[in-house]
């Protein structure tokens, strides 16, 4: 179901927690669409999994689906569940950690 950059999008009706599955010990990621302008990629960790702190160059829009996560942002900590949605904004540090199983859609806008 990855939308290129050539290929014009078709409606589907999809749930997002089923487009990716949790694997024990692992972080699962599954992009849905990728264009020049931007991408959307839906992630499923596993307990205890997260991503170090790292900056983008680009505005991000975390919405959860699924479980619990910390995110930080520049050293403040927050706390998301299923329904939640946070910013993450162009060269600020971030990181994540999952508190429970959880997934997420990323929206990374690229201008």
């Amino acid at each position: 179901m990855t939308e290129t950059e050539n290929e014009k999008a078709a409606p589907r009706v999809k749930r997002l927690e089923d487009l990716v599955a949790y694997q024990d010990g692992s972080v699962v990621s599954r992009e849905i669409i990728h264009k020049s302008t931007g991408t959307a990629t839906i992630f499923a960790f596993d307990i205890g999994q997260g991503l170090s702190e790292h900056t983008a160059p680009f505005d991000a829009l975390v919405n959860i689906v699924d479980g619990e996560v910390e995110i930080t942002i520049s050293g403040k900590a927050y706390r998301l569940a299923k329904g939640d949605c946070i910013i993450l904004p162009a060269g600020e540090p971030h990181a994540l950690k999952a508190i429970s199983r959880f997934k997420m859609l990323l929206v990374m806008i690229r201008s």
